[in-house]
């Protein structure tokens, strides 16, 4: 498996675009997959300057309705003629943080390549989208002043909207999450993935405090590898990274990881 990312809210060089989202273009043995478009058309200037043909991918996947993750769409579905786009059947939801909205274009919801998804999808034999909502969340976790709203009112949010995508290749099971705001500990409860992508949600965390010191014990204690950034917060990293060493490792805009 190849994973090169396209945007994230750093970049390894000065010709590549960085900005606040996420999106990684995934090469299986048998697919081509983006997860995620950013904030922007970033992802694919990028994707320019990495040799990556968005033309070529089989299918799209969002992780959530946030307008980092899913701000790309339209340019997407410019570029590719075909490939389908998996999200959830609340992706369309009105999501605001801190009174702002930061949900999707409503413009894009009757999008005939837009292709809602219910709990669980298996999309082809090995690769898996669940949105466990309706499983229990072991570990609590926080909304951080993220809401939804309905019918006027503001409620928060319970990320319905969020998804993961499953990919098992060789043996080894990949969980790739965009921001994990049901919480990183709870997504690796239920998955036990050996490689996990995506953001932990920890950016309004104390790098020095004790709730960010309990999660790094969590995180060690299960035998998965981590590959991380965006909302995960670069002082929260490096005081993750003192406890997990080796199997945490930082995302920017350009990395290209081959496993």
């Amino acid at each position: 498996m190849k994973i090169t990312v396209l945007t994230e809210n750093t970049a390894l060089r000065p010709d590549l675009l960085a900005e606040h989202g996420l999106s990684l273009y995934i090469e299986t043995q048998t697919h081509r997959i983006l997860f995620d478009a950013g904030q922007t058309d970033a992802f694919s200037k990028n994707a320019e300057k990495l040799g990556v043909d968005l033309k070529a991918v089989d299918f799209c996947v969002l992780s959530h309705g946030h307008y980092d993750h899913g701000g790309g769409l339209k340019r997407f579905l410019e570029i590719n003629d075909h490939a389908p786009v998996y999200l959830s059947r609340h992706a369309f939801g009105e999501y605001f943080s801190s009174g702002k909205y930061i949900g999707l274009d409503p413009k894009l919801e009757n999008h005939p390549r837009l292709i809602p998804v219910g709990d669980v999808l298996e999309i082809v034999p090995g690769m898996t989208l669940i949105s466990c909502n309706d499983l229990l969340r072991p570990f609590s976790f926080g909304v951080f002043g993220q809401s939804v709203r309905k019918n006027g009112i503001h409620q928060d949010d319970a990320y319905l909207h969020e998804q993961y995508l499953l990919v098992e290749e060789n043996g080894q099971k990949f969980c790739f999450s965009g921001c994990s705001h049901k919480g990183v500990l709870n997504i690796l409860h239920w998955f036990r993935p050996d490689v996990f992508f995506g953001g932990f949600h920890f950016i309004r965390m104390d790098p020095e405090g004790r709730e960010l010191a309990e999660a790094a014990r969590k995180l060690q204690a299960f035998p998965t590898r981590y590959f991380t950034g965006h909302c995960t917060g670069a002082e929260q990293y490096a005081a993750l990274k003192e406890t997990l060493d080796h199997r945490l490792e930082y995302l920017h805009t350009g990395t290209v990881i081959e496993l």
